[in-house]
Order: structure tokens, then C-alpha cells, then sequence
């Protein structure tokens, strides 16, 4: 392995002159000596550009204490993650360190170097070969299978395998720790491998060991009207939630985390405040998951980067989540990743950039900034795997520009990349108008339950009611037709109504497909009536009156038909019994 001295440090940001081979993206160990004692303290850290012989690293620790010709070992390997049975319910920090048993070993400062197994090695999983003795498989086939929670995790040929690896020998069904044999492989030239439960792969490398991706096309159901019917994203999509602080991103995130139609959900914090990191460690664990009727952390990876860990891992963050979930993909599973918040991510980018001395872009933005957004993103997918099975990842980022500025350099760069864009408001936000989408500013590119005429409709309504709104605090209410009027009434109910939904009643927190077309349907015949009233009392003497009907409605859960049918008949009862001749 090559070796090296420290030349020179800038924060976090340590010059190397080294004697060897290194590349891109490997991983060193800065040998800090603490004191008179002389106990090397290895740091971690990250190989980001080399020119000649001079490499510079990114340090993942403090470099408090590090001096110019400290030793430098390199281990030859990229920066990875550990791929194998006992990732689901954890919760770890960018570079995979387990934070619970981190705790547990070190109270909570955890001094610099210190490091655990990624993975519990010596945990016991009852494995089931499925494959048999010389059966030809390749990168990413399977060739056996363990429960982990409610799902079979794969035991899959390493994906960095080339053509196609013969089973020499295979171990029989039965308990196995990560460290033990379970098959040996070999190749055409007759070379060797022995496979355990676990296998690594480099976060920056996507994995690819699928036959085909595919264009995403099957909606992705969240069961918040708002997105499914509106602005709804697809199985192995992309989406953007802009905005200001304190309009609602992780309370939204944590309700798609619940009820989005999906098998594995994985968060990124990178970068958040701790006290938000915090709530969703706690909380997670105290959520049912009304798929399995268990514990929601059953099926959630945590992958935690606060605002208070050191800046350079929150890149890694982004990258070990992604990874992880383009793991579970492999697996033929519908995964749904959620980075928060890109922002912070794209500040540390921009700080090192500083520090590399780059040219600056747009408010000191490295130049490449749109490149490495997009190229994040471009990891989620549909793909169709070498069994025929279909697997995603959809990734969902927020965003947090300052003051809620959406021309700032990192929502434009992530606006060219996604493929909808759910756009916070902190003026609904202020109004406990929740989830606070603004309907007006937000779109979409991929097709839901609702025909795209349904949903033109429905915001056109929105947007001519908010005209006649904004007109009405100039002239007042008096200045306004009558005509007029029944729009603006008619938006604020569909609003009211549809778009948002009440997280405390445990019916409306979560809407199913189904009851998301029915309400629609009704609010349309609710919309298309022609009320015939003498006056705007009067109009809005009926919209309260159907306004509260469609609330009672709202709190009637779906199961019970014939509750559900009586209210909707109670609903169109007040339609035609108001149609009445001045």
C-alpha cells in the first residue's frame, strides 16, 4: 500500500506527499500523534484530487492536533459500505458507523478514530441456498436467501463480478454469522471466490448489475391527495420539496415515509438540525406501520448527518444512503430515498471547493454543482433485473433556500433534474394550510390517477379563485360579481376540502387511491352545480353548509361502506336542494 506525510492542512483539508500507487476516491489514515504519550490517532479520510505525487485528502474527523510530516497509511480501497442482512431499522452516520452501539461503546462524544464494524458480524441468519451445485450465475443473481424482518434478503453474486461465476461448492440451509463461507465461485479461467452473507461496494460507483432500466410509469401512491392526485410521482422517479424553514419538510417527509407504497424507506439527514434528526430517531420507532402493523423502523435505514457532525461527511451521507438503496433494488424491491436537506449537501461541496481553490460559480457554488446534483439523482430508476423482476429507487430531495428563494443556485440546479417539483410555502404554511404545497407553483411530469384535463382543471380553478382573492382585498368583497364570488367560494372549498388534509385525524392523514377519486368526483359535481341565490350571504351560507358535510365526510373511514355512501348522498342532497329560483 502506498504511504505519505502530511504536507500541509486547511481545516479539514490535508496536503499528502506519498510514495506508491493511489487513486481517486481511496481511502487514508492521517496518523495524528496526541501529546508526550505518542499514541497515533488514525483519522480517516478521503482522497478528492491528486496531481503528481501530492494527493488531498478530506478528513472526516477533527484535525486538531495534526502537524506537517505526521505518517499517512492508504488501504487501497474506496470509500464503501457494507452490503448484507442486518441494515434494516439501524440507525448510521455517513461512513456508516453504527450510531446506537456507538453510543453504547463511547457515551455521547465519540472520541476521533474511533471505529466500529459497520455490520454485526457475529449475529446468527438462517440462510436457504436457492441455487444448486454448478449452476452459472452473474453479477447481481442470487444464490441464496435469509429473512431479514418481513423480507427475503438476497445473498447475490457481487455486483463487481464480470461474466459468468460457476457454483463450485454450497453450503447447506442453516445458521450462519457474516464471516462464514456459504458458496464458492469460480470462473472460466478457474480462478476462485469465497462468498459470505456480506459483500462492499464504493458509494460513488452505482451499483448496475441489472438486464434493462425502464422509464418510470407506475404512479407512486403516498396517500396525500395533494401529491397522488395533482402532482404525483412514479416508482423509481425523482421529486424536489423547496422551501423556507419551518414550512413543513420533515413533518411531510415523515408522513410519506409512513404511507408511500413502498417496501424499504431510507432517510438522509445531511446536514439537518439535530433536534429534527433527533424527533425522527425518536419517532420512528413509536410509528406502526400500517403495511405490516410493526414498528415503522423495521423497514427505514437512518442514515444521520447533523448540522453539528463534522461537514465533510455530509457528502458521504448522500452517497452511502443512495447506495444502500440501489442495494435493495437488487433485491426487487420498491425503495424510496429521502435527502435531507440537499442544501446542506451542496454547502459542503461548496466548501471545499473554497478550500480546493477552485473557481467559484454562482454564489460560490463550486462550477460543477449541477453536474454532481444531477448526477445524484440520476441513481434513482425502474429497472427490470436479470430474473425479470422489477425493482426502484425513487428519490425525493428537499431543499432549503434561504428566505425561500427558489432562484438560489441549488434549487435551479435540481429543478433541471427532477421530475416534479412540490414547492412549500411559508405564506400556506403560516395559514395552517398543510402540507403546505403551494398548488399554484408547483408541477409535475409524470401521470397519475387523475387525467391531466381532471387536474388542469382543478388547478385552474385554484388559480382563478386566488385572481378573484387578491382582487377582493382592493376592491372588497362589494366590488366583486356575483359570478365571481361562486369561483373564489368554490376554490376555497376545494381547497379546504382536497388539498389539505388534517394529520391529526387519523382517518384524513392518509388517503387511499380509491377515496382519493371518489372525493375528486364529488367535489366535481359540487363545482359544476349552478347555485341560484339572490345574494353572496346566501352563497356562502351554502358552501358552509356543504363545506362542513365534505369534513364529516373526510373523517368516515373507508371502510365503512354504507356510513361513506349515506354522507355523499347527504352531500348531493344539498346540491339539488339549493337549486333553487330566486
Amino acid at each position: 500500500m502506498a504511504t505519505g506525510i502530511v504536507l500541509g492542512i486547511n481545516a479539514n483539508l490535508v496536503k499528502v506527499k506519498f510514495k506508491g500507487a493511489v487513486r481517486q476516491n481511496e481511502i487514508a489514515y492521517l496518523q495524528c500523534l496526541d501529546g508526550d504519550l505518542k499514541i497515533a490517532t488514525r483519522l480517516k479520510s478521503e482522497v478528492i484530487r491528486i496531481k503528481m505525487d501530492i494527493a488531498e485528502v478530506q478528513v472526516f474527523e477533527d484535525t486538531k492536533g495534526l502537524k506537517p510530516n505526521d505518517p499517512v497509511e492508504f488501504t487501497g480501497e474506496l470509500l464503501s459500505v457494507e452490503l448484507g442482512p442486518g441494515l434494516l431499522g439501524q440507525v448510521f452516520d455517513g461512513l456508516q458507523n453504527p450510531l446506537e452501539l456507538l453510543a453504547k461503546e463511547t457515551g455521547f462524544f465519540t472520541p476521533r478514530g474511533f471505529e466500529l464494524p459497520k455490520l454485526e458480524k457475529t449475529k446468527k441468519w438462517c440462510y436457504q441456498p436457492t441455487s444448486k451445485l454448478g449452476d452459472k450465475l452473474t453479477a447481481g443473481e442470487a444464490l441464496g436467501k435469509v429473512k431479514e424482518n418481513a423480507f427475503d434478503h438476497l445473498i447475490m453474486i457481487p455486483f463487481a463480478l464480470k461474466a459468468h461465476w460457476e457454483i463450485a461448492w454450497l453450503a447447506e440451509a442453516g445458521d450462519y454469522d457474516l464471516t462464514e463461507v456459504v458458496a464458492k465461485i469460480k470462473n472460466s479461467e478457474g480462478m476462485t471466490k469465497d462468498l459470505t452473507l456480506v459483500t462492499s461496494w464504493p458509494v460513488k460507483w452505482p451499483i448496475a448489475a441489472f438486464k434493462e432500466r425502464l422509464k418510470p410509469n407506475t404512479p407512486l401512491t403516498t396517500q396525500i391527495r395533494l401529491v397522488d392526485s395533482l402532482f404525483p410521482i412514479c416508482k423509481g422517479g425523482t421529486y424536489a420539496i423547496p422551501g423556507p424553514f419551518g414550512a413543513g419538510k420533515t413533518v411531510l417527509q415523515q408522513l410519506t415515509s409512513r404511507f408511500a407504497q413502498v417496501d424499504i424507506v431510507i432517510i438522509a439527514a445531511c446536514g439537518e438540525r439535530a433536534n429534527e434528526v433527533v424527533e425522527t430517531i425518536k419517532e420512528f420507532p413509536k410509528l406502526i406501520d400500517p403495511q405490516t402493523g410493526k414498528s415503522l423502523m423495521e423497514r427505514t435505514i437512518i442514515i444521520c448527518n447533523t448540522s453539528s457532525m463534522p461537514v465533510a461527511a455530509r457528502e458521504s451521507s448522500v452517497y452511502t444512503a443512495v447506495t444502500l438503496a440501489e442495494y435493495y433494488r437488487q433485491m426487487g424491491l420498491d425503495v424510496l430515498l429521502l435527502a435531507d436537506s440537499t442544501s446542506r449537501w451542496a454547502q459542503a461541496l461548496r466548501e471545499r471547493s473554497g478550500r480546493l481553490e477552485e473557481i467559484p460559480g454562482e454564489e460560490a457554488f463550486p462550477a460543477y454543482l449541477e453536474s454532481v446534483i444531477a448526477s445524484f439523482y440520476e441513481r434513482a430508476g425502474l429497472v427490470e433485473l436479470k430474473n425479470g423482476k422489477q425493482g426502484s429507487v425513487t428519490i425525493g430531495g428537499t431543499v432549503s433556500p434561504a428566505g425561500g428563494n427558489f432562484e438560489e443556485p441549488v434549487t435551479k440546479a435540481t429543478l433541471k433534474v427532477v421530475g416534479a417539483f412540490h414547492a412549500l410555502s411559508r405564506e400556506r404554511s403560516d395559514a395552517r394550510k398543510f402540507p403546505a404545497i403551494h398548488p399554484l407553483e408547483s408541477w409535475t411530469k409524470y401521470q397519475g390517477q387523475l387525467s391531466k384535463k381532471q387536474r388542469d382543471q382543478a388547478i385552474g380553478l385554484l388559480f382563478r379563485s386566488s385572481e378573484i382573492e387578491q382582487m377582493m382585498k382592493v376592491v372588497g368583497e362589494e366590488g366583486t360579481t356575483l359570478e365571481d364570488f361562486w369561483i373564489y367560494l368554490k376554490g376555497e372549498l376545494f381547497d379546504q376540502i382536497f388539498v389539505q388534509q388534517n394529520a391529526f385525524d387519523p382517518v384524513d392523514t392518509a388517503s387511499p387511491e380509491v377515496r382519493q377519486k371518489y372525493l375528486f368526483d364529488l367535489l366535481t359535481k359540487v363545482i359544476a352545480c349552478d347555485f341560484r341565490v339572490k345574494d353572496k350571504e346566501a352563497a356562502r351560507k351554502i358552501i358552509q353548509q356543504i363545506r362542513q358535510s365534505l369534513i364529516d365526510f373526510n373523517a368516515i373511514p373507508w371502510e365503512e361502506d354504507q356510513k361513506i355512501s349515506e354522507q355523499a348522498e347527504k352531500i348531493k342532497g344539498l346540491l339539488y336542494k339549493k337549486e333553487e329560483a330566486p
